[in-house]
């Protein structure tokens, strides 16, 4: 079953090791990408696309599914999304407040096409939320470079060729 690490212990790990985590590249029927505003670190104060930490113990199943509910309010199944590769995102911050390190994150990150634009539901981490083209996220001064990441390389031909 998968737990949290007690903080004490996750803040050694923030400070020793990379973090492997989830991306989630949510697209309404239009192409739009869900962005939030991060109440957080790293990454406070500017837009990101959802994700979150895989858990000790935590399938990537399981966590792609609680990432997207505790995130968006959303259910869905990992099965159900496109894979758009391994990503490494490096920080000059932390959650703690800490300095002298940064927070590196091995990302996996996956598009998820939905039917209908929904009702998110917003967590703490996230003052609010856009729907973006990824053009808008490109052009964007306050979208964090990580997230544009998934769509360079002239859109990703990962992500625009499943485009509608």
């Amino acid at each position: 079953m998968a737990h949290f690490v007690p903080p004490e212990i996750f803040r050694k790990i923030v400070e020793h090791a990379p973090l492997v985590s989830v991306d989630l590249v949510l697209c309404d029927p239009d192409g739009h990408v869900l962005v939030g505003l991060r109440t957080n670190e790293p990454a406070r104060g500017v837009y990101f696309v959802p994700g979150g930490v895989i858990r000790k113990d935590e399938t990537l199943d399981d966590a792609f599914a609680r990432i997207l509910m505790t995130e968006t309010g959303q259910v869905g199944s990992r099965v159900t999304a496109q894979f758009l590769g391994p990503y490494q995102h490096f920080y000059d911050t932390n959650r703690f407040f800490d300095p002298g390190y940064g927070t590196h994150y091995i990302v996996l990150a996956y598009r998820v096409r939905l039917p209908v634009r929904p009702h998110i539901r917003l967590d703490d981490q996230h003052e609010t939320i856009r729907w973006m083209t990824p053009e808008a996220i490109l052009a964007a001064s306050d979208v964090h470079e990580n997230t544009k990441a998934y769509f360079r390389q002239g859109l990703s031909p990962r992500f625009a060729a499943r485009r509608r």
